[in-house]
């Protein structure tokens, strides 16, 4: 009876491991890229982004842009089209947060 508890709980114990979310960063393994879209995307249809870089765990570093319909689209940040959104996007919320103190 004791060793068939013990072995209970050694599988739910595996279990409960297999199911965890990936370790080494702060993402879990669903919220990386697999890959990027090298092709520019208009930058009036994005309205946020968001980083995910080696350091976060993830194999792809990318620029998550969501767009106005809440698409979310993988971009390489190394290409001049996604830093010209991310810096517009960036710029934006500066003047948002000017207006906001100063009404």
């Amino acid at each position: 009876m004791a060793s068939s508890a013990a072995t209970l709980l050694a599988l739910i114990g595996l279990l409960i491991l297999w199911t965890s979310p990936a370790q080494g960063g702060a993402n879990d393994a669903e919220d990386c890229c697999l890959s990027v879209n090298e092709r520019p995307i208009p930058g009036n249809k994005v309205r946020s982004f968001r980083y995910l870089l080696y350091k976060d765990g993830c194999r792809v570093p990318a620029v998550v842009f969501t767009t106005l319909r809440g698409h979310q689209l993988c971009a390489p940040p190394d290409q001049a089209w996604v830093q010209r959104i991310v810096w517009r996007l960036q710029r934006n919320a500066a003047k948002n947060k000017l207006r906001e103190r100063h009404p």
